[in-house]
C-alpha cells in the first residue's frame, strides 16, 4: 500500500486528483501500486499530518496563498527525506523550477491541465524510482555492515528511518528521560507525568 499525499488551495483540484487515483490503476511494468490518498487545501495542515504519517509519494500544488510548492516540499523533506515528490502547476516559472529541483529536490514538474495517463504514469514512476533506491540503501547499509562501517544498531536505525521518518529521533530530559511531543497526543498529558509534576 503506497499512501501519497496532495496538497493544493482549490478543493475542486484536490477532488478531481483523488478521484483519479483511486479509480485509475497505478502500474509501471508489472509492479501494480495500491494507493491511499490524504488531500489538504493548506499546506500547513499538511505538513502537521505528515509529522506522525509516513509517505511514500508527496504532490504539491506551485502557487498556493500562504507558502508555495517549493517552500511546502522543502519542509515537507525535513521531515521524509525519503518521500517521492512531485509539482504541479498552471504557471510556467523558471526560476521557480529551479528551485523546485535544487531547494526540494522534486523528481517530476507536472503541468495543469493534466493528462490523466501522464500524471498516473508519472507517480507510479516516482514511486517505483523511490522504492527502487530504497533497495540500493538497504543494500548499501548490508555491505557497510559486512565491512565494519556500519554497527548493526545503525542498520537497524536506517531500517526504521526508511519505514518511519522521525522514529528514531528522540527527545531526552535533563535527567535521562524520555520527553514526549505532545503534539503527536490526541489528549494532553497529565500534569503528574510531566518531569517536576506530582
Amino acid at each position: 500500500m503506497s499512501r501519497i499525499l496532495i496538497v493544493d488551495d482549490e478543493e475542486s483540484i484536490l477532488k478531481a486528483l483523488r478521484r483519479l487515483l483511486m479509480l485509475t490503476p497505478c502500474v509501471v511494468g508489472d509492479k501494480h501500486f495500491k494507493i491511499v490518498v490524504d488531500c489538504f487545501s493548506v499546506p500547513k495542515q499538511a505538513l502537521e499530518k505528515a509529522r506522525h504519517t509516513a509517505y511514500d509519494l508527496v504532490l504539491s500544488d506551485y502557487r498556493m496563498p500562504d507558502m508555495d510548492g517549493v517552500q511546502f516540499l522543502k519542509a515537507f523533506r525535513e521531515l521524509q527525506p525519503h518521500c517521492a515528490r512531485l509539482i504541479l502547476s498552471g504557471y510556467a516559472d523558471l526560476n521557480g523550477l529551479i528551485g523546485a529541483i535544487n531547494d526540494a529536490g522534486i523528481s517530476r514538474f507536472l503541468s495543469k491541465p493534466w493528462n490523466d495517463y501522464e500524471l498516473v504514469a508519472a507517480i507510479a514512476q516516482a514511486l517505483a524510482l523511490r522504492d527502487l533506491t530504497l533497495e540500493n540503501q538497504r543494500l548499501a547499509d548490508e555491505a557497510r555492515l559486512a565491512l565494519g562501517a556500519l554497527s548493526p544498531q545503525q542498520l537497524e536505525r536506517n531500517r526504521l528511518e526508511a519505514e518511519e521518518p522521525g522514529i528514531t529521533d528522540v527527545k531526552w530530559g535533563p535527567d535521562g528521560s524520555v520527553l514526549l511531543d505532545e503534539s503527536l497526543l490526541d489528549e494532553p498529558i497529565p500534569d503528574d507525568w510531566k518531569p517536576g509534576g506530582r
